[in-house]
């Protein structure tokens, strides 16, 4: 029982967080789950605040550990998952400026146009990012900020995805992955880094945009505060983790070309996974870095 290591996964989705509790074996031992709400302040419009992603992962992970009947202290490192596409924008304290415009978020037909339109039109964009510019995209939410609230969008200081903010409380540091990143519209999805064609067509500071790395990599570890709040060991690794559905993918071993996963969550996703960039010039289909 000494040598026995377990290994814990967050998933930050959209109507709730997800916890589980495997050991290594990848036997999973327990999963636990804690709602957190959806605010639509306008029609069309889908915020969250992002520290109720940070309470609800506190409680789920510590009621999966109570159920797995384990040493929270015994878990040698955390994986995450989370729904793409939210723009999380904080100031220097990683404080929230304004609740997280979310990926259902329907406000930013415009500035999804105005960005096709300033690269040149939907083919271009595709080749650059991989995607063609639709109102889940976080760019535009972004966009939508600077234009509708100047002074907010003066003071950001961090951008962030919804489970790199949990990320943030987690260890203390400011990371994306390639997966989840790639859902942005701002990465060149072929160099897996930040597209400097994207960051300065739309002026866009880089000191805002998180490194990026890949999925597997460590990005931080469990700080005093986080693993009090858990129940867990101070310097837990925290690896990069992905978009929930990258995460998915791997989870049903869709990690080869010719295999395809559907899934139907709060959006409905058949993913196919392809061990080479390649894009539909028509936008039909989205391209995303895989997590392998």
């Amino acid at each position: 029982e000494q040598t026995m290591v377990y290994y814990l996964g967050i998933d930050i989705g959209t109507s709730g967080t997800k916890t589980l509790v495997m050991d290594a074996k990848c036997k999973v031992l327990a999963t636990a789950t804690a709602e957190h709400p959806i605010s639509a302040p306008k029609p069309g419009w889908s915020e969250q605040n992002p520290d109720d992603w940070w309470d609800s992962a506190a409680k789920a992970t510590k009621a999966a550990i109570r159920k797995a009947k384990i040493d929270g202290k015994k878990v040698a490192g955390i994986g995450l998952s989370g729904q793409m596409h939210g723009l999380v924008i904080t100031d220097d304290a990683g404080k929230p400026l304004r609740p997280s415009i979310i990926w259902n978020d329907q406000r930013t037909a415009k500035q999804a146009a105005e960005i096709e339109a300033a690269v040149g039109g939907r083919k271009k964009l595709i080749k650059l990012v991989g995607n063609a510019a639709m109102t889940s995209f976080t760019l535009t939410k972004l966009l939508w900020v600077r234009e509708n609230e100047k002074k907010i969008y003066d003071k950001i200081k961090h951008m962030l995805l919804p489970k790199d903010y949990v990320r943030l409380k987690l260890t203390g540091e400011y990371v994306g992955d390639v997966s989840d990143m790639s859902g942005t519209l701002m990465l060149n999805q072929k160099t897996r880094k930040w597209s400097k064609k994207i960051i300065s067509t739309f002026k866009i500071d880089p000191a805002i945009l998180p490194p990026v790395i890949e999925s597997h990599e460590i990005s931080g570890c469990l700080t005093a505060a986080a693993a009090k709040k858990l129940g867990l060991a101070e310097g837990t690794p925290v690896v990069g983790g992905g978009g929930d559905q990258a995460m998915g993918a791997i989870g049903n071993g869709v990690v080869a070309d010719g295999l395809t996963s559907a899934t139907m969550g709060t959006s409905g996703v058949v993913f196919v996974h392809s061990k080479e960039y390649k894009t539909d010039p028509a936008g039909r289909v989205g391209t995303f870095c895989a997590a392998v």
